[in-house]
C-alpha cells in the first residue's frame, strides 16, 4: 500500500532565479490525490506531475516521475553529489532543434541533451517497471511530467513537458501558455473541428505506458518580474484563462501562498472534478 506524500513542502522556495511556491489539494470528487509537484531549489528544478492508472499506481508515477527527474540530473550535474550518472542510452537528440536562431551557448545546448535524456531515462524507468507487472503497452501507472529547470544561475529557462498539465507565463499583465496539451482533443481543435470532439482527458503520450516517448523542450529566456504557473488539469479545466490570468496579476513575491489558495479555490468553485495542483514561480 502507498502512502501518498506531498514531495515539496507548501512554503516559500528560494531558487537562483526569484521564489517558487507550491500547493496541492485533493479536490471535492476524486478519493484521492494522484498530483505531486517538487521544488528543488539546489537543482533549480520546478515540476508538476499528474498521476493515472488507478488509486495507488497514480500515485506512486507522479511521485516517481518527479523524483527520478530530479537524481537523474543531480548525478548527471553535480560531481559532488556522491550520485553515479545512470547507465542508459537515450534516443538521439539535436539540441539545436531547440534554437534555431543559434542564439544560446553552448552550456545551455549541452544541459538540453541533458534534460532530453532524464526525461526519458525517466519514462523508461517506469515503463520497465510496468512491464515488471505485465502491464506493459498502453497499460500500467503513468503520469504527466511539466516543468522547468535552470541548470546553473544567470541561464535561461529550459523546458520540459510531456502529456496535458501546463506551463504559463504571465508578463507585462499578458498571460501566456508555453506547452501545447498533448491530447486528441487538442489535434482535434488545431485541426479544425468543431463538432465531435474526443475527450479533453485522451492523452496521446505519458510518462510510463509506452517505451517510447518524445518530450516536448524548449529554451525560455526569463525576465524581471515574470510569473510561471505549472498546473495540472484541475486547474484549468474548469476556469478560464482570463480568469487564471486576473487572479495572477495580483501576486506578488511575498504572496504566493495566498495565490495558490486562491487559484485552487477558484478552480474548485469552477467546478473542477479533477485534482489540482498549482505551482508559481517568481523571477527576479
Amino acid at each position: 500500500m502507498y502512502f501518498w506524500k506531498q514531495l515539496s513542502p507548501s512554503t516559500p522556495h528560494r531558487l537562483a532565479a526569484g521564489t517558487a511556491f507550491g500547493m496541492t489539494d485533493t479536490g471535492t470528487v476524486r478519493p484521492s490525490n494522484e498530483d505531486n509537484f517538487l521544488i528543488d531549489a539546489s537543482l533549480g528544478l520546478v515540476a508538476v506531475a499528474d498521476g493515472m492508472g488507478g488509486h495507488d499506481s497514480g500515485e506512486v508515477a507522479s511521485a516517481e516521475a518527479l523524483t527520478s527527474l530530479a537524481q537523474f540530473l543531480r548525478a548527471s550535474t553535480d560531481p559532488d553529489s556522491g550520485m553515479a550518472a545512470p547507465n542508459f542510452r537515450a534516443s538521439p537528440f539535436d539540441p539545436e532543434s531547440a534554437d534555431p536562431d543559434a542564439i544560446w551557448s553552448e552550456d545551455t545546448l549541452a544541459s538540453m541533451v541533458t534534460l532530453h535524456d532524464g526525461v526519458e531515462f525517466v519514462n523508461q524507468r517506469m515503463y520497465q517497471t510496468n512491464l515488471a507487472n505485465r502491464r506493459g503497452d498502453g497499460g500500467g501507472m503513468g503520469t504527466t511530467l511539466t516543468g522547468v529547470w535552470q541548470p546553473a544561475p544567470g541561464a535561461p529557462l529550459l523546458v520540459f513537458h510531456v502529456g496535458d498539465s501546463r506551463l504559463y507565463c504571465y508578463r507585462s499583465g499578458q498571460l501566456t501558455q508555453l506547452t501545447r496539451d498533448q491530447t486528441m482533443y487538442q489535434d482535434a481543435v488545431d485541426a479544425g473541428a468543431t463538432d465531435n470532439l474526443p475527450p479533453r482527458n485522451l492523452l496521446l503520450q505519458a510518462i510510463g505506458p509506452s517505451g517510447d516517448v518524445h518530450p516536448e523542450l524548449h529554451i525560455q529566456a526569463v525576465q524581471p518580474g515574470d510569473l510561471y504557473l505549472l498546473c495540472s488539469d484541475g486547474m484549468y479545466g474548469s476556469t478560464p484563462d482570463d480568469r487564471i490570468a486576473a487572479m495572477l496579476a495580483d501576486a506578488r513575491p511575498g504572496q504566493l501562498g495566498e495565490c495558490c489558495t486562491e487559484l485552487i479555490a477558484t478552480a474548485l468553485r469552477d467546478g473542477s472534478r479533477d485534482n489540482v495542483t498549482v505551482v508559481l514561480f517568481h523571477c527576479d
